[in-house]
């Protein structure tokens, strides 16, 4: 087994001091470019890999970046992950998880924070979706120690990074969608009212209802808790109005609360998309798998774990900047003034049309 190569041993391959190759290491200005590219050429023809450790002794500055994320068991975590670890792979930065469970998602964890941060392994934080910790975490941010928000609350800690999507848009997209396939009489389950999300994907349901001349039908709206009883729970009370009262298509504000309309639908013995059209929100992976597969607005996990990384790491970066380029060489697509103003980014969402609502018109078909 060949053994692993040291700080010292790069040194002597460049013929220069240890002392120089730390400095590369830790970003300093004052190593000649030709001197710095000969030391970064040798480390990758030789496959060498930093210690983390050793590296933040010397310098005084963390390799490690850390991601607050809440249960691993949600659909959304292992996209946006995906996009994370993509673009950390191409930096010197590692990436530390750290996971809260939390049933309910309500607690603050501002103490197990606290004790994250004490460790001062992580250069930066990524949080997703936060909860009600988001005000402890807008605190903590500082040049010093960056920390991004991909959140679902509009409303975020002023003056802390943001990522969210354009919710309100989505849920209008599909409910118009569901309109031009000549439904007129659309149910809405939604989310529970005291997330921001939910009310954002009720108004979009509500714009699109306003731009056809469709009077909103207030026994057509229940509040669900984006889990799947409490969609078929909703969806049954739906169904058990007076047959003539009945929905011909429900928009429901999460996928999984789509999916309990789907069997709250064939325990009434209607077909689904035939007797009543379903279309869900988030493009959880099962989804395309259901029976019917399901018409959802997909949320663009992995693009924001691109997004959201390139961020923190220009922000990380920011106070060392080594001619336009960080340390490695590579380039982000963000200002290098990333301080100097808010930064708030709201992206798009996608349509996708399967077989849950019956047709497709104008959009993205998976």
């Amino acid at each position: 087994m060949t053994e692993k190569l040291t700080i010292k041993d790069i040194a002597r391959l460049a013929g220069v001091s240890k002392a120089t190759v730390s400095r590369v290491l830790n970003q300093k200005l004052d190593v000649d470019p030709a001197t710095r590219e000969r030391i970064l050429r040798i480390m990758h023809e030789q496959g060498f890999v930093p210690s983390i450790t050793a590296s933040n002794l010397a310098g005084g500055r963390s390799r490690l970046l850390g991601a607050l994320v809440p249960s691993l068991t949600w659909p959304l975590i292992p996209e946006l992950m995906r996009g994370v670890g993509e673009v950390l792979g191409y930096t010197p930065y590692e990436l530390i998880l750290y996971s809260i469970n939390d049933v309910n998602h309500e607690k603050d964890h501002s103490d197990i924070i606290d004790r994250i941060i004490s460790t001062r392994l992580a250069a930066g934080l990524l949080a997703v979706f936060p909860g009600p910790s988001a005000k402890h975490l807008a605190k903590l941010h500082s040049r010093d120690f960056p920390v991004l928000l991909i959140d679902d609350q509009e409303k975020s800690p002023e003056g802390t990074p943001w990522i969210g999507v354009d919710n309100r848009a989505g849920a209008c997209e599909a409910t118009r969608h569901l309109i031009g396939l000549g439904h007129q009489r659309i149910a809405h389950i939604q989310g529970p009212l005291k997330y921001q999300v939910s009310h954002d994907r009720y108004q979009g349901y509500c714009d699109a209802l306003n731009e056809a001349g469709i009077v909103l039908d207030p026994t057509l709206v229940l509040e669900g808790d984006f889990m799947p009883p409490s969609g078929r729970t909703c969806a049954d009370a739906f169904f058990s109005l007076p047959a003539h009262q009945h929905p011909t298509a429900i928009f429901a504000g999460s996928d999984y609360m789509a999916y309990g309309a789907i069997a709250a639908a064939k325990q009434h013995g209607l077909r689904v998309p035939e007797d009543v059209a379903v279309v869900g929100f988030d493009d959880n992976p099962s989804s395309a798998h259901m029976d019917p597969a399901l018409t959802t607005v997909r949320q663009p996990f992995y693009e924001m774990g691109r997004r959201a990384s390139e961020i923190l790491l220009a922000l990380v970066d920011a106070p060392r900047p080594v001619n336009g380029l960080n340390h490695n060489g590579w380039t982000l697509g963000v200002p290098a003034s990333i301080f100097d103003e808010p930064i708030r980014i709201k992206m798009p969402t996608t349509l996708i049309v399967r077989a849950s609502c019956g047709a497709s018109r104008r959009v993205t078909i998976e």
